[in-house]
């Protein structure tokens, strides 16, 4: 299918062939109609990418203090790499769509295949959207009338902040596709309008619209127009739907409200506030959030859990719903809204447009109607390049292609020798672009028939960790060797199906990726450890920076915890350097607090090892992101060493041995892919035995358990 992208690093927009998604649970696959360019957005985002390094860094001052703390604790090469990375993801333009239900994802209900729907989805042929960001449209609303509905809740929410009543003066400014539609709307509620743009065309539409209208831009003294327009007694309300870097939006609103008026603020304006301006007449400001209650959610909007009407009267999915009620009733006419018309393969000049300076507001583009059914199954893996399988070297494909599988595995098992093949993502976005980048065959969004695939003898999962239980015990029954970047699953009775699987299948291999174990410096500790016939004390320090309560790392059903997640490291590489299972583990949490509210990520675990030796994890999310992240020392028969973020190993007691500097940080990522493949090969033992694998596994689930007890 064809999707509109953009690139963050120069801003071109380009239309790229993407493998079509599937619907998930709690979701629909829609096959697109039309959708509305959203000329304020978008032309943001167009406007950003094209704007060079400094310019970036100027708009982005809270972006540029996180990498250069991450340059002082992680060293420039690797920040570099990471910046660089993010820059050259694509971007998915969009968010208004209209189209017919294609597929019904599990857990959805009140939707049948065909179904007309408007959504937030992107510019593409093919979508998949949570159910609570859909509405079904009314039979007398077009679908291009429709794609104005996103527009619109965004609109109406503003409008439901400011509360206007029956006969209130209201000044809407900023007479775009959004501020025409707000004037329409307070119309409908009784109210009168004053619109302010400096654009006459638009200026004509809103007194079409029933509104007043002003240009300053004409010389107009807009505050004169305002006390007449309200009789002398200051607007009622105010609400700005323009996009200007300037000041004097809000001071101008300030100035022309009655007092205790209310002022809000739907667009992207200066806000370098007077305080007089509001002092004196006891304003109330506020700033709407998108399309209603319910936004940025990710229960309501990825989980699917609605608010209950009696208490939440209006959620985005019920804004939509009355947008689109009030465009069935003819109240909202969005038709003369609507100054240009693209097919898609023309989207990068629909997106050119933005920034062209020639006037527009509704620039709609359409998609070529097709057998749904039979498109859906063909066009869910993209050809990339000519195959070549050759099996001395391991055919590989890769389930999940986020940041880290790009940036870090991908490239690691390229090194490795692997024969790259298919590469897979829900989306299919980030699969074309690491496909391309890295050299895949194929990109999809089937993990299933990439499986099925007999070409393929190896698989990497790197998916998100909720995903990853079920697809290890897939891959294997599949015949298919098996690497699991970790966890490799999130609860015991995972781990004992997983372990009953594999050891029905001696043949196969199943490594998860504890990379700290193959990292140059690690290497060297191992050896230099081996020799002493001692027990050993562990001290590892993670300044683990935090993750906010909500991330879904943090939630035990997706995410394990961030010590399953991450914290599954540490514990791997004092096992490793021990050499000895661990005979007993002990986990203590900071104790709770309002102020935070998350406590298992700022933990201490204490590790008993079979030989005598004792390790202690100082897990703690409560750093400051200016310290190394990881620091190791180790305390042996005399004897320190001494691991910083592993680019400088200090050895204090050895007098024929010295430790290093690595110019570049190395946490193992590639040895540990070498290690695996040479493993797969059969030139190699297993790079991790599989016995560790699994002990490593369950310790890190009871120690989180213990510490969200």
């Amino acid at each position: 299918m064809k999707q509109v992208l953009q690139s963050l690093r120069d801003g071109s927009t380009s239309l790229e062939d993407v493998p079509i998604p599937r619907a998930g649970k709690g979701q629909l696959l829609i096959g697109s109609d039309v959708t509305l360019v959203s000329a304020g957005t978008e032309r943001m985002l167009v406007k950003f990418g094209k704007s060079g390094w400094i310019s970036k860094a100027r708009q982005q001052p809270d972006k540029v203090k996180m990498v250069l703390d991450k340059a002082r604790s992680d060293g420039v090469a690797a920040t570099y790499d990471a910046v660089k990375s993010k820059l050259d993801q694509p971007l998915a333009l969009g968010y208004c769509n209209v189209g017919r239900v294609a597929e019904i994802g599990s857990g959805v209900e009140g939707y049948a295949l065909g179904d007309r729907v408007v959504s937030n989805g992107k510019h593409a042929e093919f979508v998949t959207v949570p159910k609570n960001l859909c509405a079904k449209i009314p039979d007398g609303v077009s679908s291009e009338e429709a794609s104005f509905t996103v527009l619109g809740a965004i609109g109406l929410q503003g409008i439901r902040l400011a509360n206007p009543t029956l006969g209130e003066c209201v000044v809407v400014t900023g007479l775009g596709v959004i501020g025409l539609m707000v004037v329409q709307m307070l119309r409908a509620q009784g109210c009168r309008v004053l619109g302010i743009d400096l654009d006459e065309t638009r200026l004509a539409l809103a007194r079409q619209f029933g509104a007043e209208a002003v240009n300053p831009g004409a010389g107009e003294d807009v505050l004169a127009v305002a006390a007449g327009f309200s009789r002398g007694n200051g607007v009622d309300a105010v609400i700005i739907t323009a996009a200007t870097d300037s000041d004097e939006v809000m001071h101008q609103a300030a100035q022309m409200s009655r007092k205790r008026g209310r002022i809000i603020l739907v667009g992207v304006v200066g806000l370098n506030l007077m305080r007089d301006d509001f002092y004196e007449k006891e304003l109330t400001f506020q700033v709407s959030c998108s399309y209603g209650p319910g936004r940025y959610d990710p229960e309501y909007e990825e989980g699917g859990q609605d608010y209950p009407i009696g208490f939440v009267r209006w959620t985005e999915q019920r804004n939509f719903e009355a947008v689109l009620d009030l465009m069935a009733s003819g109240t909202l006419d969005v038709k003369p809204l609507v100054t240009h018309r693209f097919e898609v393969e023309a989207a990068a000049e629909a997106m050119d447009l933005l920034t062209s300076g020639e006037p527009s507001m509704g620039i709609l583009i359409n998609y070529p109607a097709s057998e749904q059914p039979e498109r859906i199954a063909l066009e869910r893996k993209v050809s990339l390049r000519t195959a070549s399988n050759d099996a001395s070297t391991g055919n590989v494909a890769f389930l999940g292609a986020g940041n880290y599988a790009g940036r870090v595995l991908i490239p690691a098992f390229a090194e490795a020798g692997a024969q790259l093949t298919t590469v897979v993502s829900s989306g299919g976005i980030s699969a074309v672009h690491s496909g391309k980048k890295h050299g895949f065959a194929k990109a999809s969004t089937d993990a299933a028939e990439t499986l099925r695939d007999h070409t393929v003898d190896t698989v990497v999962i790197a998916t998100r960790h909720d995903a990853h239980a079920e697809q290890v015990l897939a891959a294997l029954e599949a015949g298919k060797h098996v690497f699991c970047e970790k966890p490799l699953c999130l609860t015991l009775e995972e781990l004992a199906a997983i372990e009953t699987e594999k050891s029905a299948r001696p043949g196969q291999q199943l490594m998860v990726g504890f990379n700290r174990r193959f990292a140059p410096h690690v290497l060297q500790m191992k050896s230099l450890l081996d020799k002493i016939d001692q027990p050993k004390t562990f001290i590892m320090t993670v300044n683990a920076g935090a993750i906010p309560p909500d991330h879904w790392t943090q939630d035990p059903a997706i995410g394990g915890g961030r010590v399953v997640g991450e914290g599954c490291h540490f514990i791997d590489l004092l096992r490793h350097l021990a050499g000895a299972p661990i005979l007993a583990h002990h986990a203590i949490a900071l104790g709770s607090h309002p102020a935070m509210p998350v406590s298992d990520d700022k933990a201490v675990i204490t590790l008993q090892f079979a030989d005598g030796s004792m390790g202690v994890i100082h897990y703690l999310a409560n750093g400051h992101s200016a310290v190394p992240k990881e620091r190791l020392e180790v305390f042996a028969a005399g004897r320190v060493m001494q691991l910083d973020n592993f680019l400088r190993l200090k050895l204090h007691g050895w007098s024929n041995e010295k430790g290093a500097k690595l110019w570049k940080q190395d946490k193992g990522q590639t040895a540990c892919a070498t290690a695996f493949m040479r493993s797969v090969r059969g030139e190699a033992p297993p790079a991790i035995a599989e016995d560790e694998v699994f002990e490593v596994s369950r310790v890190s689930i009871e120690v989180a358990e213990a510490l969200r007890s």
